[in-house]
């Protein structure tokens, strides 16, 4: 292992560590106090994939996408290991739903950044390099800490990255 490779893999895992104990008070735009205001509560139902949830609110089964990352879609590598991922994390689970901007998307699905008790799933996807992160204008708030893991995540090989499934080279939609 080269000298500049050992620093870049010391400084993934030094930027993962950092954002372990991240929470964000969304209401002020993601900055560290702790506290999250919900816009909506409710229970998983469904785990669709890597980047979408059935999500029961007040007796009505809303599909929900998550805001600011993308995960392997059903015919791509690593569809399924992000998938079991994202349901380890939420399947079964009373979770928060934060809005950006946008409200739902041309599927009719809610547009939500998604919380499991303190545990920022949309975060901790990318984090583990299960999800890409992706802007998808204008919702942007955590747009710079999902890029910053991602390459952390790339950097250091986890989840998906080794395949290349996000190397597109772009982080818009």
């Amino acid at each position: 292992m080269t000298i500049q490779r050992l620093w870049g893999w010391l400084a993934a895992c030094a930027l993962i560590l950092s954002a372990c104990n991240l929470s964000f008070d969304v209401a002020n735009g993601g900055g560290s106090s702790g506290s999250v205001r919900f816009d909506e509560v409710g229970r998983v139902t469904r785990v669709i994939d890597g980047d979408t949830i059935d999500v029961e609110i007040n007796g009505v089964v809303q599909r929900v996408r998550y805001v600011g990352v993308n995960t392997p879609e059903r015919d791509e590598v690593c569809y399924q290991q992000a998938a079991d991922f994202n349901r380890q994390l939420v399947s079964g689970q009373t979770i928060g739903l934060v809005r950006d901007r946008t409200n739902t998307d041309r599927f009719d699905r809610l547009l939500r950044y998604v919380y499991v008790g303190e545990t920022f799933v949309n975060l901790e996807l990318v984090r583990a390099g299960f999800a890409e992160a992706v802007l998808y204008e204008p919702d942007d708030r955590h747009w710079q800490t999902f890029v910053d893991l991602e390459r952390a995540a790339a950097a250091a090989g986890l989840g998906c990255h080794p395949t290349g499934i996000f190397n597109d080279g772009s982080f818009t939609r």
